[in-house]
């Protein structure tokens, strides 16, 4: 787990407080290029001993980019699953605390929680939130222009700690014990600003061995008495069976089941990803998630695993989203279904959503735009007459209920059914829109047209 010393000079480079008109996007460009996704660990680990350290990054405008490069770290990957969410959430926990000149001041902090002041707070929170794009696009200067004296807004963490305590507790217990060998110096008025040079080698003291120094941890030994050899003075050391066809085996078909409500839930969730589940399966899924509604944060749906959800179970798809409207990551997961290939059972499921629930019209215009692309761009003559006419059925369907503002998306279709008017769907979608362009909306009222179309 030890970072190179030249890897260090590069890391070290980046967090310099020269960037400080850099902005944060390219800082963190700036970091994938330099190191490989097998050394984001090594990287992390060390960004998280500066961040601990107030005298290692005694900066404020260091501490801003090692923050938004540690939380970048993992770009793509769901937060849950990256091994720094747990220090993100204790960050955040951590009780707030007076601070000078924007550096921290702990007064009882152990070290393995860095400590971050109000500024560094407002940017964690936003990186965490639905306001990523926007603020990986300031610098740090404007970071601490807009966040310094700005109060640390709240956010809602109980999804992403229910998720962290599930796969924390499949962790042995004594893999939760123990205590950092290094810790930062309390007196925070004896932090004084050391040269770079100064700080490159208490670093390299500090990253370097196997394991590191920063990665070793004192543990308690745990001690067990030696059991007996015998239960009782009685007791034979052993018993040999003359006549073993006497005997039968018994076995505790219990044994290493679990005794959780959500289990079998869990197991059918496993298999619905990879294989189409019989319908008494899926009842049975569905009437667990029925009776216990928070369980759909249990079963290990993760927005990464939708696509195959979706492919393989539509209807157990639609059923978990609905659940989930009301979680903080329904966003994640309605941008994997826009973005994901358009098929038959993704359509289906965006369908259903949109009669069922109130979709964000963004959304909504978004998955329409990318079946339309899908369609142009597709090679393939026959699969690409089934596809235009499936999405004209389904926009007409749209059309017809009154899910989608036609006018907001008018040019776009209307360029989509001229180019496919070859095809019968297309044209009579195109009538549509001439009869709701020149305000008769008979046609609203009308069946949709009927397109048998084979999926095999």
């Amino acid at each position: 787990m030890t970072l190179p010393s030249k890897d260090l000079v590069k890391l070290l480079d980046l967090i310099n407080e020269e960037h400080l008109d850099t902005t944060l996007e390219n800082l963190c460009n700036q970091l994938h290029q330099s190191f490989p996704k097998e050394d984001r660990f090594k990287v992390g680990s060390t960004l998280l001993l500066l961040l601990q350290h107030v005298d290692l990054l005694p900066k404020h405008v260091q501490r801003i980019i090692a923050l938004a490069l540690l939380f970048n770290l993992y770009k793509g990957e769901p937060l849950a699953s990256t091994p720094f969410a747990p220090v993100f959430v204790q960050m955040l926990k951590t009780p707030q605390e007076d601070t000078s000149n924007g550096i921290p001041k702990p007064s009882s902090h152990t070290g393995h929680i860095p400590f971050l002041s109000t500024c560094e707070k407002n940017l964690l929170v936003n990186l965490i939130g639905y306001n990523q794009k926007e603020i990986m696009k300031k610098t740090p200067r404007q970071i601490v222009d807009e966040f310094y004296f700005a109060s640390v807004p709240s956010i809602d963490l109980t999804n992403l700690q229910l998720q962290l305590a599930e796969h924390h507790s499949e962790l042995p217990s004594v893999s939760k014990c123990g205590h950092p060998v290094i810790l930062p110096d309390m007196d925070q008025s004896k932090v004084t600003e050391i040269d770079k040079t100064a700080m490159r080698s208490v670093m390299e003291k500090l990253t370097t061995g196997d394991p590191p120094l920063c990665r070793q941890s004192y543990h308690p030994e745990f001690l067990r008495l030696t059991p007996p050899l015998h239960h009782s003075i009685n007791e034979l050391p052993w018993f040999d069976v003359t006549e073993p066809t006497q005997f039968t085996i018994e076995y505790d078909t219990s044994m290493c089941v679990s005794n959780c409500a959500g289990a079998e839930a869990r197991k059918l969730m496993g298999k619905a990803f990879k294989n189409v589940l019989t319908l008494q399966q899926q009842q049975h899924l569905v009437n667990e998630l029925d009776r216990d509604p928070k369980l759909v944060y249990h079963i290990g749906l993760t927005p990464g695993k939708l696509p195959d959800l979706v492919e393989n179970n539509p209807l157990i798809a639609i059923e978990v989203l609905l659940k989930l409207m009301q979680s903080s990551q329904i966003t994640e997961y309605f941008s994997v279904l826009v973005n994901m290939e358009m098929s038959l059972h993704s359509m289906e499921v965006v369908n259903r959503l949109t009669t069922t629930v109130d979709l964000p019209t963004e959304f909504v215009h978004l998955y329409i735009s990318n079946c339309i692309s899908t369609c142009e761009t597709i090679k393939d003559r026959y699969m690409q007459n089934r596809l235009v006419r499936l999405v004209c059925v389904f926009l007409q369907s749209l059309i017809r209920n009154k899910i989608i503002n036609v006018q907001e998306l008018f040019i776009e279709v209307q360029a989509f059914c001229i180019e496919f008017s070859r095809i019968r769907e297309a044209a009579a979608l195109f009538r549509l829109l001439k009869q709701l362009e020149s305000g008769d909306t008979g046609g609203l009222n009308a069946p949709p047209t009927k397109s048998k179309i084979d999926m095999c």
